[in-house]
């Protein structure tokens, strides 16, 4: 079965990785927007030694990387992620937690102003997101967050996930669904737990 060429990146997103000051420039480039996704997942702190993992890791690998292949940007999000794995029950034990602690604090009494309404209402949606990503599979929330909070492109997340391009689309096709139907169902849900 022949495979499926996925477009190039362009040549800046492909450098050869032959020494400290091209991995300097790598650093440059992609720590910022990396930590920011990594932040997202995983919280501030670990963000931080996950940005630092993701380079170490990338350094001792960069003999492998095939520039011709794929974008470095992917390749980068792909090693992220998969360090994020590691973290994958602690995430879920955390949004299953977050989803129950705002439990009961929908209701606002008399005398309350908008802000305060404002509050509960974040606080409500919070709790139904929270919910309904613990609900995902690993494979979703992946490609959920690395389109959402790290902002790559379908491409660059296959790269990242190790997939097909088309892969990752119908994935996330099915994904929006999937999560708008966990939105309108968790409610019922939680008063079952």
């Amino acid at each position: 079965m022949a495979r499926i060429s996925e477009p190039r990146a362009p040549a800046a997103d492909r450098p050869a990785l032959d020494g400290p000051a091209a991995f300097e420039q790598l650093f440059d480039t992609y720590a910022r927007p990396l930590r920011g996704y990594l932040a997202g997942r995983v919280g501030e702190h670990a963000a931080d030694d996950l940005v630092a993992e993701t380079f170490l890791i990338a350094w001792r690998k960069r003999a492998v990387y095939d520039p011709e292949l794929a974008p470095i940007r992917g390749w980068l999000y792909g090693i992220a992620t998969n360090l994020v794995r590691t973290h994958v029950r602690q995430e879920i034990r955390g949004l299953r937690a977050t989803a129950r602690a705002h439990r009961g604090r929908e209701h606002t009494g008399e005398g309350h102003d908008a802000l305060v309404a404002d509050r509960v209402d974040a606080q409500r949606r919070m709790r139904l997101l929270a919910g309904a990503l613990a609900k995902l599979t690993e494979q979703e929330r992946d490609v959920l967050l690395l389109t959402s909070w790290a902002g790559l492109e379908p491409v660059e997340v296959a790269t990242a996930l190790g997939l097909p391009a088309s892969t990752v689309r119908s994935r996330l096709h099915r994904l929006r669904h999937r999560l708008q139907t966990l939105l309108t169902q968790f409610p019922q849900e939680d008063a079952d737990e």
